[in-house]
């Protein structure tokens, strides 16, 4: 794989991030705004998650047999489809049959996303150079990860933004057309530029490998299932509601306050190679480690959080303060998380592994979001608090025991039968 088809993938991905941002906002503030409660607003975004799940498991699979090229253009393509569904949505229907319908479209939204975050961080493997020194490949291959996660989250803040500015400006169905517009040019662009083949094993990659994984795999996924439900838990329905119930905030506020957050969240992501340098004064092989650390100061200032608000020890400052510190811990420590499954797995698995990987990300969101719709309403943002500082404690404790470096990276073919180089 080539650098230019490697910055084709990721422009292909950031344009569906911004929509993919836009959309969540779009539909949470919405639902709130129609009345509905912060368990059925969590219930809209359910199936979202759990199809999530799906995808990331079967999609791997798929894209070691078929190219991660298809299974991009197949996540950009249902993403359309999903945001004009969303767009007939009726008002004068019934709650069931609108929650029905925002589920389904959801669903679809879901598996567009995986499709196209799968195909994208897979192909950073692809583009790290097989070279004599592993130190040098593994640096490159977390700064490559770090820049992308980073970049990626940050557009998702501007369309978490987006989304609620186009909600206060347009409307709800205006918006998502405008929104399905401006990814068909993306598809297109991305359709007569992107060549050849990307990510497609060597060899036919059976069913069962879909859960036939190495240990250093299974602990790390197990990991990202505790880390991403502990900030979704209290970050996805809890917060916003919070800020629009507890604190009065506008739709466009509470857009603009969490697209600041996502944006910051990723820049810091991207700066994360740095950060653990200077931190650890180590070498990027000491990434285990790393998530060990950062994964038990994200834990204490959670908890510290969860405790203060219990108490209602200056509430507001609390939370805008703590989610920054927040925001930061957690962004090093999903980064390094990021770089160690691609520094664990094989190039020809690349697509089989990350799915995987993907899939644990995408339960823990998905127990995360229905927790934190479900938790608030019985405890409020302090119960949603404690339960996010005790599933990060669960990730902590997976974390010890994960190898202390990972094993030296796979050569990366040049060119070997049924495998062409981009």
């Amino acid at each position: 794989m080539n650098s230019r088809d490697y910055v084709l993938v990721t422009a292909a991905y950031w344009g569906f991030t911004i929509t993919d941002g836009a959309l969540r906002m779009l539909v949470l503030l919405h639902f709130h705004g129609l009345g509905y409660s912060p368990v059925q607003i969590a219930f809209l975004f359910l199936l979202y998650e759990f199809c999530g799940i799906l995808t990331n498991l079967f999609g791997g699979w798929i894209g070691s047999r078929v190219g991660l090229k298809a299974t991009l253009f197949a996540g950009l393509t249902i993403q359309i489809g999903a945001l004009s569904m969303l767009s007939f949505l009726d008002p004068a229907w019934t709650t069931l049959l609108s929650v029905s319908y925002v589920m389904i479209s959801q669903a679809l939204s879901g598996i567009a996303k995986d499709l196209t975050k799968m195909s994208s961080k897979s192909s950073v493997k692809l583009l790290v150079p097989s070279t004599g020194e592993s130190s040098h490949s593994e640096r490159l291959l977390f700064k490559l990860v770090a820049i992308l996660t980073g970049s990626k989250n940050a557009l998702k803040g501007v369309g978490f933004f987006f989304g609620a500015l186009l909600l206060t400006w347009i409307g709800f169905a205006p918006a998502l057309w405008s929104m399905a517009g401006a990814l068909f040019l993306i598809l297109v662009f991305a359709l007569i530029l992107l060549k050849g083949d990307l990510g497609r094993s060597k060899e036919k990659v059976k069913f069962s490998k879909l859960f036939a994984k190495s240990r250093e795999i299974n602990l790390l996924s197990a990991a990202r299932f505790f880390l991403f439900g502990s900030r979704d838990l209290w970050f996805v329905v809890a917060l916003p509601i919070f800020l629009a119930e507890g604190l009065g905030w506008s739709f466009w506020k509470i857009g603009a306050f969490m697209a600041a957050w996502v944006v910051g969240y990723g820049l810091v992501q991207a700066s994360a190679p740095a950060l653990i340098r200077r931190k650890a004064g180590a070498e990027i092989e000491s990434g285990a480690k790393a998530a060990l650390g950062w994964g038990i100061a994200l834990a204490l200032v959670t908890a510290g959080m969860a405790f203060a608000v219990e108490f209602e020890f200056h509430t507001t400052v609390v939370i805008f303060a703590g989610l920054a510190l927040f925001g930061i811990i957690f962004a090093v420590n999903s980064s390094v998380h990021s770089y160690l499954i691609l520094a664990y797995t094989d190039s020809d698995k690349v697509a089989l592994n990350v799915g995987f990987y993907y899939m644990a990300n995408a339960c823990g969101r998905l127990v995360g979001t229905l927790l934190s719709g479900v938790v608030y309403l019985w405890a409020g943002l302090p119960g949603c608090l404690w339960t996010s500082a005790g599933f990060i404690i669960a990730a902590v404790c997976i974390t010890i025991a994960l190898p202390g470096a990972p094993r030296k990276m796979a050569q990366i073919p040049t060119e070997t039968p049924g495998h062409r180089p981009l």
